[in-house]
């Protein structure tokens, strides 16, 4: 089966080939959960400068797939720390910020972990895992 075509954008910031090469990684990685992906675009921005919470990454992916309307996933920088973290005394969301926004890799994984799930969900209603619920008695 031929790769997905994808079309990456980046906006606010400077082309990068590694986060480039993440991406193909990570569309292929996704059609093993859902092989009938059509299309995929992926926009990558620093949607404005923060003077102190450094440049937090903003990613939006649009995946199409037949007969369902497209499936979308927009991730900011997460405001939540891991367990460890939030079990620290001096736990600050703001140093939560900057540790992650500063790799757009790890705002890319979170977005194509998103994106995976969603496609699970729409694999699994096309096998008939999902029980459909009738309508309530009259």
């Amino acid at each position: 089966m031929p790769p997905t075509p994808t079309t990456l954008t980046f906006r606010g910031l400077d082309h990068s080939d590694a986060i480039e090469s993440d991406v193909h990684e990570r569309v292929a990685w996704l059609e093993q959960f859902y092989p009938n992906i059509t299309s995929c675009r992926v926009v990558i921005e620093i949607p404005h400068r923060h003077q102190r919470n450094g440049r937090p990454f903003h990613v939006r992916i649009d995946l199409s797939v037949p007969g369902r309307p497209p499936i979308v996933v927009s991730r900011d920088p997460s405001l939540h720390g891991s367990s460890k973290d939030i079990e620290e005394a001096a736990h600050h969301k703001a140093d939560t910020i900057l540790g992650a926004a500063r790799h757009a890799t790890v705002v890319v994984h979170e977005a194509f972990d998103a994106a995976r799930r969603q496609l699970q969900d729409l694999a699994r209603e096309r096998r008939g895992d999902v029980k459909a619920h009738g309508l309530p008695a009259q």
